[in-house]
Parts: C-alpha cells; sequence; structure tokens
C-alpha cells in the first residue's frame, strides 16, 4: 500500500484501548504497511473523526454508556458506506445485529494479538483486491465510487459533479483539479475540455467535437484537444487488448 492506513479504536475501556492500540501498531511494524492510528473513547468523538478524516478501519466496543458502539456504527452508515468495522465485545449476542451495519468482523474480548493481526490481514487484502475506486466527500458523507462506474466529472460552479454511467450523479465541493491529480491518464482519465474529466472506458463514441457514453450523455472536446483525446483513447483500448 502506497497510503498510509487511517485506523482508529473506540473504546470507553482505558486498558482496551491502549491494548489494542498498541496490537495495532506492533502489526504496522510488522507488515510495514504505515498507519496513522486515532483513540477515542466515546462514539460521538468517533464520528466527527471519521467525517473530518475519512478513516479506513474502526474497531468499535459495541457497549459503551450513551451512544452504544452499535448505534455508531448505525450512525456512521449514513455518511460513510466504504470504511471498515470491526467490532469488539465481551459479549456475543449482538453478532446478528453488526451484519446489519456490514461490519467487516466481530471480536471477543480478551482480543489476542493473533486475531487482531487476521482482522487487519485480510482487511488490506480485500483493500488491494477491490475494484479502483475513488472516495468523495458529498453534502451526505463519505462515498466510495468504483472507477468504472464513471462516465465524466463536471466542474459547475462551485461544484463538481460526478456521473455516473446509471444516471446518479454526486455532487462534491472537491476542485476539479483535486480529481485530475487523483485520476491520471494512466487510470483511464482524460481531461478533454476545462470543465470535463472523461473515463475513456465508458466511452460510446466521438468525433473531433464531442464525446458520447454509452448512458447517451455528451460532453464537449475543446479546440485543440480532439487529436489528443483520439490517441490517448486508441492507446488505452489497444493496450486493454
Amino acid at each position: 500500500m502506497d497510503k498510509k492506513l487511517k485506523i482508529a479504536v473506540c473504546d470507553d475501556n482505558e486498558d482496551i484501548l491502549k491494548q489494542t492500540t498498541e496490537q495495532i501498531k506492533k502489526w504496522s511494524e510488522q507488515s510495514g504497511i504505515p498507519i496513522q492510528i486515532f483513540s477515542f473513547s466515546n462514539g460521538d468523538e468517533l464520528l466527527k473523526a471519521d467525517f473530518s478524516n475519512k478513516l479506513d478501519i474502526i474497531f468499535l466496543d459495541i457497549i459503551m454508556p450513551l451512544l452504544s458502539g452499535m448505534e455508531t456504527a448505525r450512525e456512521l452508515r449514513i455518511t460513510d458506506t466504504a470504511v471498515k468495522i470491526i467490532f469488539l465485545t465481551s459479549s456475543p449476542e449482538f453478532a446478528l445485529e453488526s451484519y446489519d451495519v456490514k461490519a467487516e468482523g466481530y471480536l471477543l474480548k480478551p482480543v489476542s494479538y493473533e486475531k487482531i493481526k487476521k482482522t487487519l490481514d485480510d482487511c488490506c487484502t480485500e483493500l488491494i483486491k477491490e475494484a479502483e475506486n475513488i472516495v468523495i466527500r458529498t453534502d451526505f458523507g463519505y462515498m466510495k465510487i468504483y472507477y468504472h462506474d464513471i462516465e465524466f466529472i463536471e466542474a459547475m460552479n462551485k461544484k463538481v459533479a460526478v456521473h455516473l454511467s446509471d444516471g446518479k450523479i454526486y455532487e462534491t465541493n472537491e476542485p476539479l483539479y483535486y480529481f485530475e491529480a487523483a485520476l491520471p491518464l494512466e487510470k483511464g482519465f482524460f481531461k478533454c475540455h476545462r470543465s470535463y474529466l472523461v473515463y475513456m472506458p465508458n466511452v460510446h463514441l466521438f468525433n473531433t467535437s464531442e464525446i458520447t457514453f454509452k448512458s447517451g450523455k455528451t460532453v464537449p472536446i475543446a479546440r485543440g484537444y480532439s487529436k489528443e483525446f483520439k490517441e490517448a483513447y486508441f492507446d488505452l483500448m489497444f493496450s486493454a487488448t
């Protein structure tokens, strides 16, 4: 992995919080995978941190005062469909409920290092195997979008709209240059106009002035970009065969 994994531990028991955090640090040192670790004693702090930091993995105690772990997980899933949640608990009675929030795992306390290691190894394997995607921040929270679902990305005043092949459109405050940096030509993306970044594998047809996608939507090609786009498109198509 070429980025730091953001991993959080949330538990109201100070000893468990410290122990789990140390086990995760040990895993990072042994695996060589860099991490940024966050520790919280309640669900409210965790929710605020995920919204501002976009966590990758969360170890979450189920039985906590005020906002329980299960309630915290339900709140998380409203604003973040991508984060991997692993529950920590001393009781197996919530195992069935954990499926409702698409939890990755359910570990009974006291949790051994071997179990923490296996869970983190499994999460990393899934993250590597998963189809390429980008996580964007919308008004409703973080959303994972797969490259193969994107037709084009459009700059609109102060917002940027991500247009998907199923007709859905998601808006974000991230500027277009953020997407240009995150989604380069090598990944199949091409900036055909100052306001448009297109995903070439989903192009249906094009001419010197316009690109048409499989959905029927069209975007313009800026003057002077036609030849460059044609070359990039055929380079990508031939390299994929």
